[in-house]
């Protein structure tokens, strides 16, 4: 299914812009059951959201901040859109810019399209399947983003700012045994992902609960820029729309 990308895009800059309104000021946020937070720049980015890729294509809409309908209901879905209306919740809270809007078209299991804003870093990260690009939001400047090798001898390791646990040091200590040079390259969000797929880094080995509306966007811009993300265990490539939205632990490189 063909989507206008520039709509795309555009939608999730409204949605961007939105969550700066509340940006950088006290912003109060709710535990949700799961006990993560919520704030009210989610609820708005995700009103906008909602409306605007609807226009784009009608099709189902999977969001964290939706109403999440049963598998028996999902698994019918040839395509539809993954969204995460604002995530790093916790970034965005502590005004360091590392949070993202992140749209997926899923069709068939698969991310196909891919949209990840980073509206207090002014860059748009987007992919349709024929190349990755990043945009400047101020200049408009666009420019295509292709896999790179590894800096000389010194291996880019991504972690996450919020959720460096023990698994993934202990993985990091084993890349240390292979590699005389390690620089760690700390970051929140689905930033994480983008930071690879434009050759600012290496690998971004993610040991921990993450959500299928964590990764689908970044993961589109991943692919067409050359990486893969697959499963530690299985190595094959992330899936969608699975029973349970948890990913499992994977490594992007």
């Amino acid at each position: 299914m063909r989507v206008d990308i520039e709509e795309v895009v555009s939608a999730v800059e409204k949605a961007g812009q939105m969550t700066l309104e509340y940006y950088g000021v006290k912003s109060f946020a709710a535990l949700k059951v799961d006990g993560s937070p919520i704030t009210e720049a989610d609820k708005a980015s995700n009103e906008i959201l909602n409306r605007e890729l609807k226009r784009i294509r009608d099709l189902p809409i999977l969001s964290e901040e939706n109403n999440i309908l049963p598998y028996d209901v999902r698994r019918n879905w040839d395509s539809f859109w993954l969204v995460d209306p604002l995530d790093g919740t916790k970034e965005f809270l502590n005004a360091n810019g590392e949070f993202t809007i992140n749209v997926a078209l899923i069709e068939k299991d698969k991310p196909a399209v891919g949209v990840v804003y980073a509206p207090a870093k002014s860059v748009v990260y987007f992919s349709t399947g024929g190349g990755s690009f990043r945009k400047d939001t101020k200049t408009s400047e666009t420019t295509r983003i292709k896999s790179s090798k590894t800096r000389g001898d010194i291996l880019r390791v991504v972690v996450s700012r919020s959720h460096l646990n023990l698994e993934t040091k202990a993985f990091i200590v084993e890349l240390k045994k292979v590699h005389d040079q390690l620089e760690l390259v700390v970051a929140g969000s689905s930033l994480k992902i983008c930071l690879v797929a434009e050759g600012s880094a290496d690998i971004y080995p993610r040991f921990g609960t993450t959500m299928e509306w964590d990764t689908a966007a970044a993961h589109v811009i991943a692919r067409y820029a050359g990486k893969k993300v697959f499963n530690v265990e299985t190595k094959e490539e992330l899936t969608y729309n699975k029973e349970d939205l948890r990913n499992p632990w994977f490594i992007v490189e």
